[in-house]
């Protein structure tokens, strides 16, 4: 009979008894729920299960897929200790067990923990004791802390790295001792001193031995002890009982020769082969850690941009405080050549801002009253004082840190089958290693024991499956933070893992491919007039106007220095145009329809009529003027493309994606922007909230979907495809629509992050190319196959030597990705 066992789930948004009967009548059909009682007033489910240990992660989507929530919390945990894959695998089942944990995701390369838990059925403390428990050291919740303490953090990486350099270099100096006198038959001076003292020269190479097996090689005991307490194994039991089998071999044989010598056995310790094997291991944890501190150098870069002070106007006083101290509404100067320490608002003066370092973009931005700037960017040219409005975790440096953050500590699909390979590599290659003894003991030549013993100590140190564990975090670490550091903010490994998968982009065109804000792109006049007469007396008649036609009219009379009228008897005809009284002359501007109302002789307008059909054409917006009954000239306004639509389509198709355009505008508008793009299909009057249900049609035709938008009217859709893509102009970069944002207000951003994608996704490939070749292939070699028809066998030394070679390998083949270069599209 089978034990039951009770789960206490906090449920909220229950409002009625109907709730509980839906809610309970749900939970009833999970199949190893036995019995479900939900109480109202408490907001608690009691769930009674034939298991333990159940999934509470199908608990909770069950309740939250019917409307309700459980109120669950995150956070992050650092964790010492871990060695490989194995050991990730170990952590998050550990943490999986405990009752109310959602989801575990360990990452090696950053050595964080992301747990989702449920805080009334399990607390942080528990939390971190499972951890504990499992043989793994915690450090702190790293959630908690600020954003500033990731370069504490690095600090505290480099600090770790001492005593490992230490360790290193004993264990090295050391090993080269022993090396040096196990290869005295080759060295007359050691020949003749190992003759005058008998076994007691192989003592002095056990005296010198020990302390790099058990002082410098204790990390590897203590790890397989840890480990050997919960039933399990990891690379430190592979390290630990290979060394210690070629160790302990080598000190039987000094004290003991004769009864080698009995058994046919030349007594000849390995204690250079124990040696040299830790010191190599060593000597590639320690390149790794180093190579691992750089690949999350990309935080410590962005930490970088933020300055220390920020000169805030206080009662009439300029004064220099720490950027901590800045609050929102404070007034700050910011002086040419100074960084903008915080998010804000322009007030007074205006300037060019480099930008760069935040969104990718090369070209300064000016920016004028009312215009927003974003703190650690670089102010070029003029003064100007600006109005805090976010400071500390909320600017949008900060963000981008934490979304990196995030990144970085997330774990890509591919990632968790090599985790599933590790978690049952180790068994399998003891047992490999054993069986290799006895055969090589039953089956070898003479000595089979040492020839056997050799084999079984190679076959361990090769097999070490740290590299596996290495191959796909370290490279989402780098490719993460080289997104980041041109413009591109990637959710979570996932994203960018997926985003090479795309082979269709869809555009939104109003400020994606458009720049979302129309102007003057045309004037045509009548006999008689001018150009600036046609801008003068339509701007002035529009002087005032809100309407996003009237406001470019406007702005363009502006930029041509053109000196505006006062308008008289303004009246405005709804969805047609306007009329004014201007100098004392009547005038009317609008679409065609307006004119023909007016019954205004349009015909005599001539060519300047068949020239406003044919702008119509182009997708551009014809606007009528005209004065005293006649018809004066044609204004055509339009929503242009950005500078780079054009380039970034034609380089989107180059790497052989499909490009398509979606908008709400009607067919001719949508028709004449899509060919000025380059693009060539196109999906015309579509309403935002239709344009997910566009995108799912897509998807059932195939195709692996790319939407690009805005992220705000485009929610819908972002979140329906494979890969939601947001244009963020603005400081408010977290948008949660998106998997991808893209920082700066162009397509260079979607070009350079789908080219980042495909570039990261070939470095995992090589990188789990290259663990498994010596994971995988080399164990054979070390096995001794090659030995019958060769014989060729693979010293325990060099197999210690490409194990860590391995694992430096995966390392800085992603660190390779670093030089990474966006590519150009101008």
């Amino acid at each position: 009979m089978k034990t039951v066992h009770k789960h206490i789930l906090p449920i909220s948004g229950m409002t009625c008894a109907s709730c509980v009967n839906r809610l309970e009548t749900a939970l009833d059909k999970v199949p190893w729920v036995k019995n479900v009682n939900i109480n109202l007033a408490s907001q608690k489910a009691t769930i009674e299960t034939d298991e333990k240990n159940v999934p509470i992660a199908e608990l909770v989507n069950v309740v939250e897929g019917m409307g309700y929530h459980v109120p669950a919390k995150e956070t992050v945990i650092q964790i010492g200790g871990m060695t490989c894959a194995s050991c990730v695998r170990r952590i998050e089942q550990a943490l999986l067990k405990l009752d109310g944990v959602i989801s575990a995701n360990v990452n090696l390369a950053t050595e964080k923990g992301v747990v989702k838990y449920i805080p009334e059925m399990v607390s942080l403390q528990q939390l971190k004791q499972a951890i504990k428990d499992a043989g793994y050291e915690v450090r702190e919740s790293a959630m908690e802390a600020q954003p500033t303490d990731a370069v504490e953090e690095s600090d505290r990486a480099q600090d770790e790295l001492k005593p490992m350099r230490q360790r290193l270099i004993v264990a090295g100096v050391l090993s080269a001792l022993v090396m040096l006198g196990s290869m005295h038959m080759f060295i007359p001076p050691l020949m003749m001193l190992s003759k005058q003292l008998g076994q007691f020269y192989y003592v002095a190479l056990l005296i010198l031995a020990t302390p790099v097996q058990f002082w410098a090689g204790w990390q590897f005991y203590r790890g397989a002890y840890l480990t050997a307490k919960h039933g399990t194994t990891d690379m430190n039991t592979l390290v630990a009982v290979g060394t210690s089998a070629a160790y302990l071999y080598s000190v039987a044989v000094t004290f003991f020769p004769g009864f080698f010598k009995a058994q046919g056995i030349m007594p000849e310790p390995y204690f250079d082969t124990a040696a040299v094997i830790i010191t190599l291991i060593l000597f590639g944890r320690y390149l790794e850690a180093s190579a691992k501190s750089r690949a999350s150098d990309a935080i410590k870069k962005l930490l970088g941009l933020q300055p220390k002070t920020g000169r805030v106007v206080r009662d009439g006083r300029e004064i220099d405080i720490p950027i901590e101290d800045i609050q929102v509404g404070d007034i700050i100067l910011v002086r040419p050549g100074e960084k903008i320490p915080v998010d804000g608002v322009v007030v007074e003066g205006h300037s060019s801002i480099d930008e760069s370092m935040i969104t990718g973009e090369s070209m300064p931005v000016d920016k004028h009253e009312g215009d927003e700037v974003i703190g650690a960017t670089i102010n070029k040219a003029g003064a100007f004082k600006f109005r805090a409005t976010k400071v500390g975790s909320e600017t949008a440096l900060a963000q981008i840190v934490k979304l990196v953050e995030e990144a970085q500590g997330s774990k890509a699909p591919i990632q968790r089958l090599a985790d599933i390979i590790a978690s049952y590599f180790v068994p399998t290659v003891i047992g490999i290693a054993v069986l290799t003894f006895i055969v090589w003991f039953i089956f070898g030549p003479k000595p089979a024991f040492t020839f056997a013993l050799l084999n079984f100590i190679a076959v361990l140190i090769i097999a070490c499956p740290c590299s596996l564990g290495l191959a796909t975090p370290t490279a989402i670490m780098v490719g993460t933070g080289q997104g980041a550091q041109n413009g591109i903010l990637i959710r979570d490994a996932q994203a960018l893992e997926n985003a090479h998968k795309i082979n269709t982009i869809v555009l939104d065109k109003t400020g994606t491919l458009t720049a979302g804000k129309p102007v003057v792109t045309d004037v045509i006049c009548a006999d008689g007039f001018s150009d600036t007469d046609v801008l003068r007396l339509a701007a002035s008649a529009e002087r005032g106007s809100e309407h996003p036609l009237g406001e470019a009219i406007v702005l363009r009379a502006k930029e041509l220095n053109i000196e505006l009228a006062e308008p008289k008897d303004f009246e405005s005809y709804t969805g047609r145009g306007i009329g004014a009284s201007i100098d004392g002359q009547t005038v009317l501007m609008g679409n065609l329809r307006l004119m023909q109302e007016k019954n205004l002789i349009v015909e005599a307008a001539g060519n300047v009529i068949e020239r406003a059909l044919k702008l119509s054409e182009e997708g551009k917006t014809p606007m009528y003027v005209s004065v005293d009954g006649k018809i004066a000239g044609v204004i055509a306004v339009a929503d242009v493309l950005k500078p780079n639509s054009q380039m970034a389509v034609k380089r989107l198709h180059d790497m052989g994606l499909e490009v398509i355009m979606i908008t709400g505008d009607n067919e001719k508008t949508a028709a004449a922007i899509a060919r000025q793009a380059g693009i060539d299909r196109v999906l015309a009057e579509v309403l935002p909230a239709d344009k997910a249900r566009e995108i799912k049609r897509l998807q059932e035709e195939g195709k692996i979907v790319g939407m690009v938008g805005d992220g705000i009217n485009d929610a819908p859709a972002l979140a329906q495809a494979d890969i939601g893509i947001s244009i963020g102009t603005g400081t408010d970069v977290a948008i949660e629509a998106s998997d991808i944002t893209l920082v700066g207000g162009d397509l260079q951003g979607l070009v350079t992050s789908i080219a980042l994608s495909r570039r990261t996704l070939r470095t995992i490939y090589e990188n789990l190319f290259w663990a498994f070749i010596y994971n995988v292939a080399l164990i054979p070699v070390a096995a001794g196959v090659l030995y019958p028809i060769w014989h060729i066998t693979l010293n325990p030394m060099l197999a210690a030597l490409a194990m860590a070679f391995s694992s430096v390998s995966v390392v800085s083949n992603s660190l390779r990705l670093k030089r990474f270069k966006a590519p150009q599209i101008r």
